[in-house]
């Protein structure tokens, strides 16, 4: 069994993620994993976090069904159009990566 979300691991995002979302945001899930989530929450291997536009500013909101527990974080970056409102985060045991929910489908 490896540890979940491990930040030696190597991390990508997916070409969809990548061409949808500015490079601080994507940055800023893997923050969140390690800084706010990690330890605090049992995590699986599988993450979903939702992008809030929260008064012209971003927002992460995560859900954990196992502990009851749901989290926002507000973000100091302005909301814009297009981002997506659902994004992944996958762990397959050698690398880590930020995924659209329309390319966890296809995996």
């Amino acid at each position: 069994m490896f540890e979940i979300f491990d930040t030696n691991r190597r991390r990508y995002a997916s070409t969809g993620v990548i061409s949808s979302m500015p490079s601080e945001l994507i940055d800023s899930i893997w923050f969140v994993i390690d800084y706010d989530l990690q330890g605090l929450f049992p995590l699986d291997n599988l993450l979903t976090f939702t992008l809030i536009n929260n008064q012209g500013f971003v927002s992460i909101g995560f859900t954990n069904k196992e502990s009851q527990m749901d989290i926002t974080i507000d973000l100091p970056f302005r909301y814009v159009s297009g981002l997506p409102t659902e994004v992944h985060t996958f762990d397959d045991g050698t690398r880590e990566t930020i995924l659209l929910p329309s390319e966890i489908q296809q995996r």
